[in-house]
């Protein structure tokens, strides 16, 4: 079904309006020594009905709502750049630490997980539930996305930020990195499960769980989810990598001499069919797919592969995602000013006293526990992941989804604010003495500076 002149104009216009915000305000927060992503987010919000909506709703209508070729198209753009983010992310996750920094990794990740996981259950124990449930009215998922929102660290934000400021190859980002993975992990099990909750019977006939006719938020659909989210991540790590070359040998050895481009988009697509399939959240095929990519070759034409996916994923699919999240966003209707701010407070100490107790307790000294503690409460893209796939899955309403993302976008800004000071004033100095010069620079794609970690 092809297009008319008219909805090829606007989709064409949106696009370059919505490319050139992402960019250009991405540009400018990277100048400022800002977290691009919240440039990203901005230029949509500048798209959306907080600012031209309100200011010239006819025009910003007929170009983004008008017909649905616009919507559509976006829409499609939006999954795939979702899908995209997470396979980069679950890439990127190469980052090798060092037996002395293990102690203080494992405080910090169980106590920085644990106790803030925790302190989201307990606001919800007296703060009422119902001012942010979604369509879905399901309040178990809710409590499950609120309390991962409260202990989520995001993994491409905050290594961007330390490359950025050239402290990528200090122990402090190695610990930093590392605690990160651990807990974005656990929150994407997390939240597939909570969306498996909210999974409607009937709605998905070409899935395992219609197929054998699982009862969605029952004690055995939950269990199922729980299980199959927990399996689907670790069997094929536990299976090994020469496992999964031998499959990638049998299954796409052809594909994979003749385009290893080919192949990794492949790989990326069957493993989030798969996951669709089993009734697992898309997004954490992909994720999962983008940790597995890396096992299925190390020679340089499967690298080269890998960056292009990653280069051309920041420069088109994943702007416009974040693009979208801006657009959606209504901050002039749907914003309640007073409990972001209680919100962004209570998360905020829950997380940086977490991570500093942990710290302390593993021997670290003041100054760098104080660090790590900042450090760890940028939320940045998986917070954004999590508001944007729990609003659009029914779990919390628009309220909310704009808290969440603002919640994202201020830790992420404080963090990078933070660090810039820090390093000015020679936290790390002693570690960097030695270190080559484009050791500390930013490694060319959007998330290959956690590889100046190894």
């Amino acid at each position: 079904m092809s297009l008319s002149n008219a909805d090829t104009t606007r989709l064409l216009l949106a696009l370059v309006l919505m490319l050139a915000g992402a960019h250009g305000c991405g540009q400018l927060c990277a100048r400022l020594r800002q977290p691009r992503v919240a440039g990203e987010i901005i230029g949509g919000l500048i798209l959306g009905p907080t600012l031209f909506g309100h200011l010239l709703p006819g025009w910003q209508g007929a170009i983004f709502h008008q017909g649905p070729a616009v919507g559509v198209f976006l829409g499609a753009v939006y999954q795939l750049g979702l899908f995209l983010l997470m396979f980069c992310s679950g890439a990127a996750l190469r980052a090798r630490i060092r037996k002395r920094e293990r102690r203080t990794i494992t405080w910090v990740a169980v106590l920085g997980n644990l106790v803030p996981f925790a302190a989201g259950l307990g606001f919800l124990a007296v703060y009422d539930p119902g001012r942010l449930i979604g369509t879905a009215h399901n309040r178990t998922a809710l409590v499950l996305v609120f309390a991962c929102a409260v202990a989520v660290t995001s993994i491409p934000v905050i290594s961007k930020i330390m490359t950025d400021l050239g402290i990528i190859s200090t122990a402090f980002a190695r610990i930093v990195l590392s605690v990160a993975v651990f807990e974005d992990v656990v929150l994407y099990c997390v939240l597939s499960v909570a969306l498996g909750m909210v999974h409607p019977a009937g709605a998905e006939q070409f899935s395992l769980p219609s197929i054998i006719a699982l009862t969605p938020n029952s004690g055995l659909g939950d269990l199922y989810h729980v299980a199959v989210s927990v399996l689907f991540f670790c069997l094929p790590l536990l299976l090994g990598r020469a496992f999964l070359q031998r499959i990638a040998r049998r299954g796409g050895n052809i594909l994979q001499q003749s385009s290893p481009l080919a192949f990794q988009v492949m790989f990326l697509m069957s493993l989030t069919a798969l996951a669709l399939f089993l009734g697992v959240a898309a997004y954490f095929g992909a994720f999962v797919a983008g940790i597995l990519s890396g096992e299925l070759g190390d020679d340089d034409a499967s690298i080269r592969a890998q960056q292009t996916i990653r280069t051309f994923s920041f420069a088109f699919f994943i702007p416009l995602y974040f693009a979208v999240v801006g657009l959606r966003l209504n901050l002039l209707d749907h914003f309640d000013v007073r409990f972001f701010v209680v919100f962004l407070g209570y998360a905020c100490v829950a997380k940086s006293v977490s991570v500093y107790l942990g710290a302390r307790a593993a021997g670290e000294p003041h100054r760098q526990s104080r660090n790590l503690s900042v450090a760890l409460n940028a939320r940045g893209g998986p917070a954004i992941v999590l508001a944007s796939v729990a609003y659009d899955a029914g779990i919390i309403n628009q309220g909310f989804f704009a808290s969440l993302v603002m919640l994202a976008l201020v830790t992420s800004v404080a963090a990078g604010s933070w660090l810039e000071v820090e390093r000015r004033r020679g936290a790390w100095a002693g570690e960097l003495v030695g270190v080559p010069v484009a050791a500390r620079l930013p490694a060319e794609g959007g998330l290959a500076e956690v590889a100046a970690a190894r």
